[in-house]
């Protein structure tokens, strides 16, 4: 028993330095080569690398990429369509987002769900900026996607997976799944349309409520306040906490090594290396919302601007989507238990 569990430890512990490795040369890679948006590289590198298993091969990325391409380019048909009919462009986006969120959920593909996500909300949402910058932000996700498996090319080697592959948890009921999905879009569509008013300032925005409408698929409404307003909040911790170490000597060797020693610090807890009392959704929350508050901020230093400034309104704003998700889950439970409680009744009602 001691053996077996020792074993299983230290899979875990690989997994840790795998993923946490994976992430931090992803981001120095990304800035390294400047690239456009270099955050989104570590972004990718935890999404596509959470799983334990293999990364993809060169088929496999050439494949990605060309999905990639054609679920991002829905963001661009839905552009002409907010210029000139923007009602029904908004009802054609609050369907796009329901269809990838159901995907996320009854099919079992995360990847492809928040990549539809993305380009129904943030590729749309940068096009009203101009047509070109929605056009190379395309090309800047393609190239952080192919930096972000390129790193997992490199780092697994070092940390190969042992042993079986765990099989996923089974996808949920039609049902389910369909009210999940309402659930999730409802979460992402009001902060599509704050984006609407100011892609510029608001974008980090669709992000943070990808996330959270990604997470909101697995909380119920008691662990809610715990599992999305403290993840949010101790992200916001370690991200002043890095800062400010990063502050110490600010160069990208030392931005590789924090994100490293950051990510260590989160991803044992996600693999429950390192034992806590919050669920590993929780502390996958809290890498994806530190890396959004830390790389819009570097680029903000490097821009000219004021990353105080721009980091509180950030908070800000993460925090009051949060809220809104957290109540956006609490009433729509609510008015579920009510209509199930009703249905009950309906039968009894007739007996009588």
């Amino acid at each position: 028993m001691l053996t077996h569990t020792s074993a299983q430890m230290h899979i875990a512990a690989k997994r840790v330095f795998r993923l946490s490795l994976t992430v931090a040369l992803s981001l120095a890679v990304a800035y390294g080569s400047a690239q456009t948006m270099p955050f989104m590289a570590p972004l990718f590198a935890f999404i596509l690398g959470a799983a334990p298993r293999p990364p993809m091969g060169p088929k496999g990325l050439l494949g990605l990429l060309l999905a990639l391409c054609v679920m991002l380019s829905s963001g661009l048909l839905l552009i002409p369509m907010l210029l000139h009919y923007p009602v029904t462009a908004l009802l054609v986006a609050l369907c796009g987002l329901f269809f990838a969120n159901y995907v996320t959920l009854h099919l079992g593909k995360p990847q492809v769900g928040v990549l539809l996500t993305i380009g129904v909300t943030l590729i749309s949402a940068m096009g009203l900026m101009g047509y070109g910058i929605a056009v190379l932000l395309i090309k800047a996700m393609c190239i952080n996607i192919a930096v972000a498996v390129l790193c997992q090319w490199l780092v697994y080697p070092l940390f190969p997976e042992e042993g079986p592959t765990p099989a996923p948890p089974p996808p949920p009921r039609p049902l389910q799944s369909s009210w999940l999905a309402l659930r999730a879009t409802l979460i992402v569509f009001p902060s599509y349309l704050l984006v609407l008013s100011n892609p510029a300032m608001y974008a980090p925005i669709i992000m943070k409520s990808v996330a959270l409408g990604q997470q909101v698929s697995e909380t119920d409404v008691r662990s809610a306040g715990r599992e999305l307003l403290g993840s949010t909040l101790m992200a916001a911790l370690l991200a002043i906490i890095m800062w400010y170490c990063l502050k110490l000597l600010p160069n990208l060797w030392m931005f590789f090594l924090w994100t490293l020693a950051f990510s260590v610090f989160i991803v044992a807890r996600v693999y429950g290396v390192a034992k806590t009392r919050y669920s590993p959704g929780f502390w996958s929350n809290v890498l994806i919302t530190l890396l959004i508050f830390i790389g819009p901020a570097v680029g903000d230093t490097e821009s000219g601007k004021d990353p105080y400034k721009a980091s509180a309104v950030r908070l800000g704003l993460f925090v009051g989507v949060t809220l809104y998700a957290w109540l956006t889950l609490v009433f729509l439970d609510w008015l579920r238990e009510r209509q199930e409680s009703r249905q009950q009744a309906l039968p009894g009602a007739e007996t009588e």
